[in-house]
């Protein structure tokens, strides 16, 4: 099972001073939740009454709760209280991967805010980057339960805004990670060198290794000269990075990103979650686009997942499609770091479970991943509320259209492309025969698995 961290010293909301665009609008507060993880609220002077659960990307990779992290997401995400709406972020309990912890770290801040500040007439959440996958995973786990408030039983939350979302899930959610890892190391045979220690490449990173990010892109760079200008790398540099970019479909910007993920955070799932299981595999793949894919596929290394390892991390991650509120997205199309073909990925997981009505699929034509247009987030965010205020279903192209309204104020832009669809997940991730994934899984186990505190999640 995946696992957690001890509960910590938990302390009520304090008055903090807030991000500077809202030091004139807004009063802010901070503390710790009830299993140590910090957290950092924004109340509007002119509040609407709603509020906004936020749940951040990552994974980080710290040890503890890092009380920075959610004052930075306030900052980052002040739209939405310029918007009126309050706003509440946890940092989660502690660093690494925990789709579940985070989860709940993510419930219990909207109750905390709840018992301090009262009910708020709505409450949505706000999912970024893996954060998608955490409020997808909110919305799927806590969503359906009731809170009573003056004998009158109202849903938890209203609707959900997914943003740039990891949204396929961990268990094929990296798969493109997993690829990249074994087709570098055959390229590159630099991490590990053959004068080091040898491990699996499934783990990452051997447990005990000391590389950091810099020394991993100096490996990169060693490699493929990916820092260089095309003119100052070396043919072999040259040919590597061109075989890998090919046969992995990852975009050159960001394969060093990709890279670190597939190494840091695969060390943290495997070493520090799983108990040295493996949840990945690569066999039955087969890789094209290089210059010599024969040589490439005999000579890529190889693994199967241990079957263990692939149901505890699909059971923290993985998504049934089981909302029962509004969910609306928004992804660029050329996003770097969440591939948007992700989004496919959820619309087969809502379909599978008869939820398509709730899932409302936007995008833009901007190539970015964290940060798309402050028009574009409050624009969202205004058609999200609409269709749970009135019961009408927009339309990627009616949300487009209501664009230009926040963009006078905002002066960021609108990139939507109503018209835009998304490949097949298949068609950018090669699939991996047999996977087993969570949507797949009987009601008896789901059942039998919730009962697993597997991290840090009460029972």
């Amino acid at each position: 099972m995946l696992t957690g961290a001890p509960p910590a010293h938990a302390s009520g909301p304090g008055p903090t001073a807030c991000p500077d665009r809202l030091a004139a609008k807004a009063t802010c507060y901070s503390g710790v939740g009830a299993h140590g993880a910090a957290y950092t609220i924004a109340v509007p002077d002119d509040w609407n009454g709603s509020l906004v659960v936020h749940a951040h990307g990552g994974p980080d990779l710290g040890e503890g709760s890092d009380p920075a992290r959610s004052a930075d997401d306030l900052a980052r995400w002040s739209v939405m209280v310029d918007e009126g709406y309050a706003w509440a972020g946890s940092s989660y309990r502690r660093g690494g991967f925990g789709t579940r912890m985070a989860a709940e770290d993510t419930e219990n801040l909207r109750r905390l805010f709840l018992a301090e500040f009262g009910t708020p007439r709505r409450t949505y959440l706000h999912g970024q980057s893996w954060g998608g996958n955490v409020a997808a995973k909110v919305a799927e786990t806590y969503g359906g339960r009731a809170d009573v408030r003056g004998g009158r039983a109202d849903r938890p939350y209203d609707g959900v805004l997914l943003t740039s979302g990891l949204v396929a899930g961990a268990s094929r959610g990296y798969d493109a990670r997993v690829d990249l890892r074994v087709v570098y190391q055959y390229y590159c045979h630099n991490h590990p060198r053959p004068t080091e220690t040898p491990y699996p490449l499934w783990q990452g990173l051997r447990a005990g290794s000391t590389m950091t990010r810099a020394g991993l892109r100096a490996r990169l760079q060693e490699c493929t000269g990916y820092a260089s200008p095309p003119a100052e790398r070396t043919s072999a540099q040259q040919r590597n990075l061109d075989d890998i970019l090919a046969v992995t479909r990852l975009p050159e910007r960001a394969l060093e990103s990709h890279l670190a993920y597939a190494t840091f955070t695969f060390r943290d799932i495997v070493h520090t979650r799983l108990g040295d299981r493996n949840p990945f595999s690569n066999r039955g793949v087969r890789y094209t686009g290089s210059h010599d894919d024969r040589a490439l596929n005999a000579g890529v290394e190889r693994f199967k997942a241990d079957p263990t390892a692939v149901r505890d991390l699909s059971y923290d991650s993985d998504l049934t499609g089981a909302v029962t509120v509004p969910v609306l997205t928004m992804h660029a199309v050329d996003d770097p770091t969440a591939l948007v073909e992700f989004e496919s990925a959820y619309r087969d997981t809502l379909r599978g479970a008869g939820r398509e009505r709730l899932l409302v699929q936007t995008f833009t034509t901007e190539a970015e991943h964290s940060a798309l247009s402050d028009a574009e987030y409050a624009n969202s965010l205004a058609a999200l509320d609409d269709w749970v205020r009135t019961g009408h279903r927009p339309t990627a192209r009616s949300v487009a259209s209501s664009c230009p309204v926040f963009d006078r104020e905002y002066g960021t832009g609108c990139f939507y492309d109503p018209g835009y669809r998304p490949a097949p997940f298949a068609a950018r991730v090669r699939p991996r025969p047999g996977g087993l994934h969570w949507p797949a899984m009987t009601a008896a186990r789901e059942r039998a698995w919730s009962r697993v505190d597997g991290v840090g999640i009460a029972p």
